[in-house]
């Protein structure tokens, strides 16, 4: 009976699901060993396997409905039939929304485009995970007017059950305690709800483990982050106290990798944070905790929602165009849209298939808040209407490939989209002296902590990189870009003779993997104001030995420390220590 095959159909796609989120929560769940362990190699190249665990349990059911039930036409009745069975194994569901999608992409990877709709897939959810709750609570309520500051900082800090002891505890409690003092007025009236609520798991990423939670008084919620470092010395510190939306928001930035945390409800940890970053929405925070994939359907819902309620034009985006992708963007919307070119003129020398694998390498590599994530998208429609000529006429010339115009809508085959950022040669057009020195710092920071991540820029210019909101300087053109450690970092062999330094012709011949660092201050610095910043802060960036000793400790397997917040909030850290990101 069709009622049946239906019935079976789904269950075999909710197991899918199942196993899929089962084997995620395990090597999520073993971040905190990898911590305590201090085998950062394992963290690193367990948080790259993760990013592909949902593509590959998705081949996988994909492969059991074809060799179940000989799957290979959408048939209209069984479908419509499927997704109402589906829907019925939900309720009870302890991540309901994510099932959702998994179900999407494995009805997509199963058929042709032309049979995504509503009556096959949820494009809108289906169930509310408003009021979805975990088995065990996901946060501890602490009190501090009833049983004192620095005893409350000291439980939450060993409920957060590490098997590694915190080496100097009461130094701990006092440097929180003394950062609470600083930033917040003593004489602060305390309402009659006055708590602390911390989430039970901290949240693992690189080599710190981040407790987090809110200061709740009346109707404020304060959010607030403790960093714990491993000391590899057997023992734990805290490192820093993070306080307020945009410390929480650095933290938590579309330019660093993932987080790794162990939930049984993931929609009930995005409640407890979207109050704390109100600016994010809950495609981001589902992306930052890993969950990616249903990131990337909620930012399609919300972009079909804006659609619906606004009116302007997609145009080509400001700044200087590149040679390997299209760009263009909404003006109201905050996002890019990248399309890759079907040819790319002299000097570049690669193919559609190579650009794709640089941004898969960003995707599963340590961003260490200098590289932009992206969503990553096939076949998206776009309505015709809502394109200027202009832009139409750019994806003609230079897309054809990757574009459909049919009817009333203009479809995509294959587009990334990022968070815009100002282009930083832009920035520093209209910026003035202190913005300038500011950038001049930043865009060194950011040469430095790639470096540090094992990562070359390739192209240094500054239409490269961009600026946040927050005025980080953020790099996002990635095809030139490869490991530090297949680079051949040389110095300018001395000239024959004196007047061929003066010509406009280099006197030596480069190889395909030669890079002259003593070459960049030549095309960098030709502002004054950014040149003087810049050489003052960040000179070594042209010493090729720099750059040599940077690729001898990552051979070695050292893994710098890069944290998502500025040396000044370390405790005790000397001013003179380098900038951190």
């Amino acid at each position: 009976m069709a009622w049946l095959e239906a019935k079976q159909i789904a269950e075999a796609i909710l197991d899918g699901f199942d196993r899929h989120y089962r084997l995620f929560r395990a090597i999520t769940a073993d971040a905190r060993l990898r911590f305590e362990q201090a085998d950062w190699a394992a963290a690193q190249r367990c948080a790259r396997e993760r990013i592909d665990f949902y593509d590959c349990r998705i081949g996988e059911t994909v492969a059991v409905l074809r060799r179940e039930f000989h799957l290979r036409n959408a048939d209209d009745g069984l479908w419509q039939r499927v997704k109402v069975e589906y829907s019925r194994l939900l309720p009870q569901h302890h991540q309901p929304e994510l099932a959702e999608t998994f179900y999407n992409s494995v009805f997509c990877r199963l058929f042709d485009r032309r049979y995504y709709n509503n009556a096959y897939i949820f494009v809108w959810p289906l169930l509310s995970t408003e009021h979805l709750e975990a088995e065990v609570p996901i946060f501890r309520p602490y009190y501090p007017a009833r049983d004192g500051f620095a005893p409350v900082i000291r439980d939450m800090l060993l409920d957060m059950d590490f098997a590694l002891p915190f080496r100097h505890l009461r130094r701990d409690v006092r440097n929180l305690l003394g950062a609470i003092r600083e930033r917040f007025p003593a004489n602060r009236a305390r309402q009659q709800n006055f708590q602390l609520a911390v989430l039970v798991t901290p949240f693992f990423r690189n080599k710190a483990a981040y407790v987090v939670g809110k200061a709740i008084n009346g109707a404020d919620q304060i959010p607030f982050v403790i960093p714990v470092l491993n000391d590899e010395q057997g023992g734990l510190c805290v490192d820093a106290l993070l306080t307020g939306e945009e410390e929480l928001t650095n933290v938590f930035s579309f330019s660093r990798a993932y987080f790794m945390l162990d939930t049984e409800v993931p929609a009930a940890v995005v409640d407890f944070l979207r109050p704390l970053m109100p600016r994010k929405s809950k495609a981001e925070l589902y992306t930052a905790i890993g969950l990616q994939k249903f990131g990337k359907a909620e930012f399609y819902r919300d972009f079909l929602k804006h659609l619906r309620y606004s009116s302007d034009q997609f145009v080509v985006a400001p700044g200087i165009r590149g040679l390997v992708m299209c760009v263009f963007t909404l003006p109201s919307f905050p996002f890019v849209f990248k399309v890759i070119k079907d040819r790319f003129p002299p000097p570049k020398d690669m193919t559609p298939a190579q650009v794709m694998a640089k941004y898969r390498l960003v995707k599963l590599h340590d961003r260490v808040g200098r590289m932009a994530d992206s969503w990553e998208y096939s076949h998206v429609a776009f309505p015709r209407v809502r394109f200027s000529d202009e832009l139409i006429t750019m994806l003609r010339e230079t897309c054809a490939g990757s574009i459909l115009v049919e009817g009333d809508q203009v479809v995509v085959k294959h587009l990334y989209i990022e968070r815009r950022l100002s282009p930083l040669n832009l920035y520093l057009a209209s910026a003035d002296d202190e913005d300038i020195a500011h950038a001049a710092r930043e865009y060194g920071d950011a040469v430095k902590q790639l470096a540090a991540a094992n990562i070359f820029p390739g192209d240094f210019l500054f239409k490269n990189f961009g600026v946040t909101r927050q005025g980080r300087v953020v790099f996002y053109d990635y095809d030139e870009l490869c490991y530090l450690t297949e680079c051949r970092f040389r110095d300018i062999p001395e000239a024959p003779y004196p007047e061929m330094e003066l010509s406009a012709e280099p006197w030596y011949s480069p190889g395909p993997a030669d890079v002259f660092p003593e070459e960049f201050e030549h095309f960098l610095l030709t502002e004054p104001r950014f040149r003087r910043v810049f050489r003052a802060e960040h000179a070594e960036i042209f010493d090729p030995d720099w750059w040599r000793a940077r690729q001898a400790a990552i051979r070695a397997g050292h893994v710098e420390d890069v944290f998502p917040y500025p040396p000044e909030r370390r405790f005790g850290v000397p001013s003179s220590e380098p900038r951190s990101a």
